[in-house]
């Protein structure tokens, strides 16, 4: 581990005076001249070829970043989304897993009584993709959880099959996990979540524009194929279908929408066990924790006190066949990527319609992917020897201490917070904790591997399961990651305070010892800024500096907080992703504000830790505080299918990655600025929102 999560950010020393007190009005000069010396995009790790010149930076410069990439590059047909950063990076890691686990899968057996990790997921990986063994199985691995569905014809059933189908994560009408309690964020309670839908959204049963119209024809036709090759004939299938497609539609009804889902304190609904049994009686609750061998959970919150009462009602009127369909269902459904060819191939052919992916990614990765979901700690320990040396975790540092600075400061400067509130605020800011690269104590897995790839699936995720139902009750474990060290991607934990960023970011072009200062801040450094902006975004910002739900800010200065995210939400939401298609403003809040204060951040950050520099480093001859936004831009250009840019704009919190660059930087003074733009151009507009 590279800092313990108890390790604190250093407390700020005094601002430097601020150029621009409110942020949406000066336009500050670039630094002073300064003796230069000439050098290449490439050398400092950005990349001339990406650049398109015939564009505009300050109308697009998104288009200017990464307009030679894109004509450049193509989505490759195992994928519906490609990067230059996030895709490229999992491409080696990928490529580093694969060796790993072919090397483990090759060794010989331990000795009895002398196993090792290695074994372990060379094992799994190996069962993974011994493809002859999973067809000769066929569905027969599904005939335990089967036998439970088809059982079932009373409240009894209902729950044992339950009980079954959830014990190895098959979320059938609901989840149930551990979480902090939204109230006391020192212990861990039981928390019960809606689920059970085979679509992405519940606007994909609900709404009625051509596009749903077009997938839910296509999934009716889906979930039937894929009944009859679980064992059912033809006819029994169609009836089944309509079962499920009129049980996931109620579901869908009652399903709290994903803005909704984005307001913490309509997510904490401590209901306890007592409310558990009121609001949902046709579930013995009793009998369900008990039979995944929780009998004494008591402390239960739900997200949606009225998605139960609603599971309930639907659960009252259905009949017995509709309610084993939908589950038989839920079982192929959620199996299916671990069962045969012809099984694999359809659910595919599901996801391709909703994406526009082209083929289905090669067995090897797919076995990687699940083998890092059962086993992930384990396989990050040899990636961890092989990709993660000290100057990663000692530039991450770095990044870290000179970004809270610039928090610390930027705290100072903020006219509409009051003495008050910007005191929490930086008692926030520097209880803030960052873990960077691996967690300090290693996970154990105590599952038995065997040659059955479905088995260790199941084996695996019994084990998440019983892990975090372990938890309910006991201290918060704060050295505990929901990433593996591998993942190229970070998080902010708005109920420990922490910022977490994997080994598996920690690369070109996001981070290198060997690219420039600029490059570096522009890149990673957005993303730490990123992540501590999350701290004081519009739903961290509800969270105290203990990680507790609580109102911390002034009547006065929480309103002009809520205006500020008010013009942001309406900047984004003007924004077409593609003819007729909005970004939902709403939904990308958070992020959006994240984005803008993180590159504001970052940018402050950089030229600080560029101030006693003697010279600077002119390259093909871009100044360095335009090598800083390049660099900014070149993380994010990407490509999509026109499915995937549909469906993300319909559920991902974040923007599209061209209004992830055109969007805050058209926020900053600085960056018009540095590439001279006209007052009133795209990317220096007339009225700015600026919240951090």
């Amino acid at each position: 581990l590279a800092c313990s999560s108890g390790q604190k950010i250093p407390t700020p020393p005094p601002p430097d005076p601020p150029p621009d007190s409110v942020g949406n009005t000066a336009i500050v000069a670039p630094p002073p001249t300064k003796p230069t010396t000439a050098s290449t995009l490439d050398a400092q790790g950005l990349s001339l070829a990406a650049l398109d010149r015939s564009a505009d930076p300050c109308d697009d410069f998104y288009r200017y970043a990464c307009g030679g990439w894109e004509k450049a590059t193509a989505i490759p047909d195992d994928r519906s989304r490609w990067s230059r950063s996030f895709s490229e990076i999992d491409q080696r890691n990928e490529a580093d897993l694969r060796k790993i686990l072919e090397d483990a899968a090759k060794a010989p057996a331990p000795k009895k009584g002398n196993a090792k990790p290695a074994h372990k997921i060379g094992s799994f990986y190996a069962s993974c993709m011994d493809t002859g063994s999973i067809e000769k199985a066929k569905t027969k691995p599904l005939a335990p959880l089967l036998e439970s569905v088809n059982a079932v014809k009373d409240r009894a059933s209902l729950t044992k099959a339950l009980v079954a189908l959830h014990r190895r994560g098959i979320w059938a009408l609901f989840n149930v996990d551990s979480g902090q309690d939204y109230k006391d964020a020192t212990k861990m309670i039981g928390m019960l979540d809606q689920a059970g839908l085979g679509l992405p959204d519940r606007d994909y049963y609900l709404k009625d524009d051509a596009d749903k119209k077009d997938i839910r024809a296509k999934y009716s036709a889906h979930v039937s194929k894929m009944l009859v090759l679980s064992g059912m004939d033809k006819k029994a299938a169609d009836a089944a279908t309509v079962h499920v497609l009129a049980m996931e539609t109620e579901i869908a009804r009652v399903s709290k929408s994903k803005e909704d889902r984005r307001e913490p304190a309509k997510m904490y609904n401590k209901v306890d066990r007592g409310g558990l049994v009121k609001a949902t009686p046709q579930i013995d609750w009793d009998a369900y924790f008990k039979g995944l061998a929780f009998p004494d959970i008591v402390d239960i919150s739900v997200t949606s006190p009225d998605f139960f009462a609603g599971v309930d009602a639907l659960l009252q009127k259905a009949s017995p066949d509709a309610v084993r369909a939908y589950l038989r269902w839920q079982v192929v459904h959620q199996a299916a990527p671990h069962l045969t060819k012809a099984l694999e191939e359809e659910d595919f052919a599901m996801s391709a319609a909703i994406t526009g992916q082209k083929v289905q990614r090669e067995r090897w990765k797919r076995c990687i992917d699940a083998t890092d979901e059962a086993l992930g700690e384990l396989l990050a320990q040899p990636f961890i020897e092989q990709r993660f040396g000290g100057d990663s975790k000692q530039g991450a540092e770095l990044l870290v201490s000179a970004i809270a600075k610039a928090m610390g400061a930027r705290l100072d400067e903020l006219e509409w917070m009051d003495p008050k509130t910007r005191e929490l605020a930086r008692e926030k800011l520097t209880s803030m904790a960052y873990l960077i690269g691996y967690p300090a104590k290693w996970k154990e897995y105590d599952f038995g591997v065997t040659a059955s790839h479905f088995d260790n699936v199941s084996a695996g995720a019994i084990f998440r399961v019983r892990q975090n139902l372990k938890k309910v009750g006991k201290p918060v474990d704060r050295g505990e990651w929901y990433m593996t060290p591998p993942t190229v991607n970070a998080y902010y934990d708005p109920q420990k305070n922490q910022m977490v960023f994997p080994a598996g970011i920690l690369q070109p072009p996001f981070f290198s010892a060997k690219a420039s200062v600029p490059v570096n801040l522009g890149a990673m450094g957005m993303v730490v800024g990123h992540e501590l902006t999350h701290g004081f975004d519009d739903e961290g910002s509800q969270f105290d500096k203990a990680g507790n739900l609580s109102n911390w800010w002034s009547q006065e200065t929480g309103a002009v907080f809520k205006q500020k995210g008010a013009c942001v939400e309406k900047q984004y939401g003007a924004y077409e992703v593609l003819p007729g298609l909005k970004l939902n403003g709403k939904l990308t809040l958070g992020e959006n504000i994240a984005d803008v204060g993180g590159i504001k951040l970052a940018f402050r950050a950089y030229r600080d830790l560029r101030s006693s520099a003697k010279e600077e480093v002119l390259a093909d001859g871009f100044r360095e505080d335009q090598q800083f936004f390049l660099s900014v831009g070149q993380i994010w250009c990407s490509k999509y299918t026109e499915k995937a840019t549909r469906l993300l704009a319909q559920v991902d919190p974040h923007s599209h990655p061209r209004f992830r660059v055109n969007g805050p930087l058209s926020q900053l003074p600085e960056f018009a600025a540095a590439f001279k733009c006209q007052s009133e151009s795209r990317m220096a507009p007339k009225e700015r929102c600026s919240v951090w």
